[in-house]
This record gives structure tokens, sequence and C-alpha cells, in this order.
């Protein structure tokens, strides 16, 4: 069955689709498995027989502004058409349970008192939440409509008979680069943007004097330097010339984060499977130890994460890689939709302010599906 993805950068105006005409996407039973291949890579949190890493094959390749997605004629429509129909297609997905606030207080309870045992430093809680799509916007449109709030972010609708149809704005780099030379990021720590702090922006080249304003607590400043310190190890494996930039606040929708900066080069040819593996899933949608927390997460967590927290993107060794991890996403199901969000703990988390956290993250999709918001 054809799959297609759509995907806008940050700060791009154009958006790429990547179309498979024919036959089902490669089914990868690992993130290794993508080196030296092309197309546009869906991943799982956890890889298995049943969520499996998807490769898109770029049969045909298209770019289109955002709002030719809505024409009714021309070459753009015929586009919009054909993936249209593809989102209509029957898909092979799992129903996913409804979460309650309870479900999220025993996890919460569960995971805090593993991080108080001294199991892990941290581990990410996440839980999905059951939306109607009262706008009664097609995912399409969605998709049009996020590209324009949200400039600053990674913008993707994925729709494939095994994964289903999935729409992303994710700020978060996994690993992008031009074959030569690399970035990574980490990215860790969460604020929401009230009344008079919703004029800070930041441009590619953020200048951190313009976040002055914008004050850390201790448990975000540690939690961002967990991961940074576990991104380091990583590259060290892999690549060479490492350079570090950061911390700094970088904004996502009405949300901040911590955000540094990683550049590196990779000697070895085919290296980009092996880093992938070592750095998937991060510390920033997992936990640390790494193996430990994704296996407890795997275990213990109410709602299975499929699609969320892994990475998406295009994947071309010749040409630009940009693989983000799936964050701010949900997944797309006619009338419903599921909304994904989580947050690091740490030992002096705090369940109701936790929970405020993934309520603000949900809100970059929330918005897509009521008149006001949520």
């Amino acid at each position: 069955m054809p799959a297609f993805a759509i995907y806008r950068l940050p700060y791009k105006d154009k958006c790429h689709v990547m179309m498979q005409k024919e036959g089902e996407p490669d089914e990868l039973p690992s993130v290794d498995s993508l080196s030296g291949k092309s197309g546009f890579a869906v991943a799982p949190f956890a890889a298995d027989k049943k969520h499996p890493v998807l490769l898109i094959h770029p049969d045909k390749c298209v770019d289109m502004m955002p709002e030719e997605l809505t024409a009714s004629d021309g070459a753009a429509a015929e586009v919009v058409r054909e993936m249209q129909t593809i989102i209509d297609a029957p898909k092979q997905v799992e129903k996913i349970r409804r979460a309650t606030r309870t479900h999220y207080a025993i996890d919460f309870a569960n995971f805090h008192a593993h991080i108080q045992e001294g199991d892990f430093s941290k581990i990410v809680l996440a839980r999905c939440r059951r939306d109607k799509n009262e706008k009664g916007m097609t995912p399409l449109e969605m998709f049009a409509t996020a590209c324009r709030l949200y400039p600053r972010l990674f913008v993707t609708l994925v729709s494939a008979y095994k994964s289903g149809t999935w729409l992303m704005a994710t700020p978060e780099v996994l690993i992008e680069g031009d074959g030569q030379k690399w970035t990574s990021m980490s990215l860790a720590g969460t604020m929401h943007l009230t009344e008079d702090m919703l004029d800070f922006d930041n441009p590619p080249s953020p200048d951190p004097k313009v976040a002055d304003n914008i004050l850390w607590s201790i448990k975000n400043i540690q939690e961002q330097r967990y991961v940074s310190t576990y991104i380091t190890e990583s590259l060290e494996q892999v690549a060479a010339d490492i350079e570090e930039k950061g911390p700094y606040t970088m904004r996502a929708g009405n949300l901040v984060h911590l955000r540094s900066d990683f550049h590196f080069t990779m000697p070895q040819k085919d290296s980009l499977g092996r880093l992938l593996a070592i750095l998937y899933p991060t510390p920033a949608v997992c936990g640390l130890p790494k193996e430990a927390a994704r296996d407890f997460i795997i275990n213990n967590e109410y709602t299975p994460r499929l699609y969320y927290s892994g990475f998406v993107g295009p994947l071309k060794p010749n040409g630009e890689t940009h693989l983000y991890v799936s964050l701010r996403c949900m997944r797309i199901e006619h009338d419903e939709c599921c909304l994904y969000a989580g947050g690091g703990l740490l030992a002096d988390s705090n369940q109701e302010a936790e929970w405020n956290e993934t309520e603000d993250k949900m809100e970059t999709m929330g918005v897509l599906l009521h008149p006001n918001g949520k």
C-alpha cells in the first residue's frame, strides 16, 4: 500500500512531499540498518515486529507551499488528492487505551519511587489524551495550519499502513547534516511563556542576551545537563571535532526549553546507523541509564508510545539528512486524535507540575482540534 510524508523544515517556506507509489515501506529491525539508505525514516520509541522502523521510498518527490494544500486544480491539487487517498486508506493500527489522571498518578508514583530508590537518575513519563477533531480540519489542512503557527519547528505529516497517520511539530533535532558536517541537540527543561515573556523569540542564531529575563529552575538546568552529558559521551564513540554551544533558551510554540547544540564530523563512512543506535532514544525522551529506563518504560507506562518519542525525517546519504525526535505529536483517527506528551522526572519532581507540563505540551496539537484551544 502506498505511503507518504510531507514535511517543512524550521524557518523555511516550502514543504516537501516524499511519496512511495507502490508496495509497503521497508520494515527494518533496528535503526542501525538505516546506514546507506535514502527515503523518509519513521522510527518508534522501541522497534519490534509490531512497530518496526519504517523507510518510505522517495518514488515521487514534490516541493510546494503549504497554502497549495487547499488547491482545487493544477499539479498541486493532484498531489493533494494522492496524499488524501493514502490517508483515507485503512490502516493496521492498534487501539490506544484511554488514560485518565488516575492512571497518570499511578505511573508517576511508580516511576518516582524507582528514582528515589536510585534505579534511575532521570526517567521520562509520557501519557496520551484522546480528543475530538472539533474544527473538522483534514490532516493536510492541519499540517498547513501547523506550518503557519509554528515557523520555528519541524512540521511533518506521515501516513503509512503500518504506522497510521501522525502529525508532528517538533523542536528537537536528533541528527542532521550533509555528509560532511553534522549537528545534534540536547533539549530538556520546559517552561510556559507567560504574558510578560510572549515577545521572546529566537532566530536560527539566537542571542542569549534576549532571554535574560527567563530564569530556569535548578531542576530544569540539571535535567538538561544530564542530556548534554549523555550526548557528548555518545558522540565520542563515533564522531570527531565535537563542539558544544549552549545551553540557551529556545522557543517552541508558547513553551521554552533549554538547548545545547553539538557540531561534529564522522570520519568513518556509514557511521550514521551506528550513531543513531547509540543516541536513540535520548535521555530527553527516555532516561538514565538508558537501556534500563527504556525497558522500564516499555513494561510499566500505561499507554504504549508507538511512534511517539522515536524519530522521523528525510534520510539522504548523498544529500541533506534531517532527523527529528517525534515530539508534540498526535495520531489521527478520523474524527478523533491521540495526543502524546511526556516529561522528565527527577528526585524532586512534583506530580502536579509534571501533569501541567504535559498539558502545556499537548496544547501544541490541541489548538488544531478545538475552536478556542484547550
